[in-house]
């Protein structure tokens, strides 16, 4: 099942969702400011990341802006915390399932999770 982290008002997170919804790709949305994360999906989230919190941490947010000197001076568990505490930070959405994580829309990168059999058809189209 595909899980989509979004913070309210973001147009990308919309974006995702009728992404989604077009290609009847059933997911479940996850508001994290009014149900934040806990330590372990941000664990686990961090674990599918290339780069770690480099990847899911938005540096163009005020908080980022206003913390950026304490925040590169955290150790990862006190990152972690952070994080926890302030899920503004992150960048939106956050998309994922058992396999794969994306974050933040891109139009292309997202045909991922798109069934392999639908994929497949598609390719088959263009050829």
């Amino acid at each position: 099942m595909v899980t989509i982290f979004t913070s309210p008002g973001n147009a990308s997170c919309r974006k995702a969702k009728k992404w989604f919804q077009e290609n009847d790709i059933p997911f479940v949305e996850r508001n994290i400011v009014d149900d934040p994360l806990t330590l372990r999906e941000i664990i686990g989230i961090l674990r599918m990341t290339d780069n770690g919190t480099e990847d899911i941490i938005s540096t163009r947010s005020k908080l980022f802006q206003m913390n950026r000197n304490v925040i590169n001076q955290l150790s990862l568990k006190d990152m972690i915390s952070f994080i926890k505490n302030n899920p503004s930070i992150f960048k939106s959405p956050i998309i994922h399932d058992e396999k794969r994580l994306l974050v933040g829309y891109n139009g292309s990168q997202i045909r991922r999770f798109l069934p392999r059999s639908v994929r497949s058809l598609q390719l088959h189209e263009y050829q």
